[in-house]
């Protein structure tokens, strides 16, 4: 078989192609074809395999992440000298709760995972779209929050939720309802708690989470969208369960967003109402 200068076959016009070393020069770098210009497929699959070279070895890591045993972490930390600031959730080896009080999670553990777990909870009720309509929105009150507060709590969320200039704004009726047709998604989905202060009947407790929100609808001037939340709840243990005096709420931590195509207003419709949600308890 006979090359040519550029590594091809001349005998077969060039649809044999033999990959020759080029000195010293990258081995990676593209490649030059006939008459000192680009060699376009020689280029392309220099190009592919470094694309699949990088995806399998993001994999790789993947996997051995995944694998990595429980203590591997801290006992890296420590030798590095790092500390560790958070612990992932774990079991506690204590039942789950079992108990209900108005649909919501009830009879958390007087501890402070309890504490963790009663505050994803209560995150995920106040998110939900049961706070847009006046009978289950009285429900989750008296069952998140504590008696002292949940009266006046009950009447400054009345004045807000059932404000019609906000429910309209929002592409809700009066009643709290989405337009016939369409699909109103108000839920809020925990990443992770922090416990900020614990004193064994008191306790702070930080919720991050994000939040998908909006009408799901081929003609919803309000799509669904996804935002990044922190609340801190302030709890005190009352009648044998956590309970919600006080709450604040700020802005992220928010990720990079995605280059990833949004789905259709069908296929979001058919999510939030083929997917339930969670019971947050460890």
């Amino acid at each position: 078989m006979s090359l040519g200068e550029d590594g091809y076959d001349d005998k077969d016009h060039g649809l044999t192609r033999t990959r020759l070393p080029e000195g010293e020069g990258d081995p990676y770098g593209p490649r030059r074809g006939r008459g000192g210009g680009r060699g376009g497929r020689a280029g392309f699959s220099s190009r592919n395999m470094i694309t699949v070279v990088g995806v399998v070895v993001l994999l790789i890591a993947a996997i051995a992440f995944a694998n990595r045993g429980g203590g591997s972490d801290s006992d890296d930390a420590e030798k590095s000298g790092d500390k560790v600031s958070a612990e992932a959730t774990a079991p506690s080896g204590v039942k789950p709760v079992g108990g209900k009080n108005g649909g919501i999670a009830s009879g958390f553990a007087r501890t402070e995972q309890g504490a963790q777990s009663a505050a994803a909870n209560f995150a995920v009720a106040l998110g939900g779209d049961g706070m847009f309509r006046r009978d289950s929105r009285r429900e989750i009150v008296s069952a998140v929050y504590a008696p002292a507060v949940a009266a006046a709590r009950q009447g400054d969320l009345d004045k807000v939720y059932s404000d019609e200039g906000f429910l309209k704004k929002i592409g809700l009726d009066a009643d709290g309802n989405a337009p016939k047709g369409m699909t109103f998604v108000s839920r809020t989905n925990p990443v992770g708690t922090k416990t900020v202060k614990y004193e064994g009947d008191t306790a702070s407790v930080a919720v991050w989470y994000s939040a998908l929100f909006g009408i799901a609808g081929e003609s919803s001037t309000n799509p669904v969208a996804e935002s990044w939340y922190t609340n801190t709840f302030e709890l005190k243990w009352t009648d044998g369960d956590w309970k919600v005096t006080d709450f604040a709420q700020k802005d992220g931590p928010a990720p990079v967003g995605r280059d990833q195509a949004a789905s259709t207003a069908k296929e979001m419709s058919e999510a939030v109402q083929g997917f339930g949600g969670f019971t947050y308890a460890r």
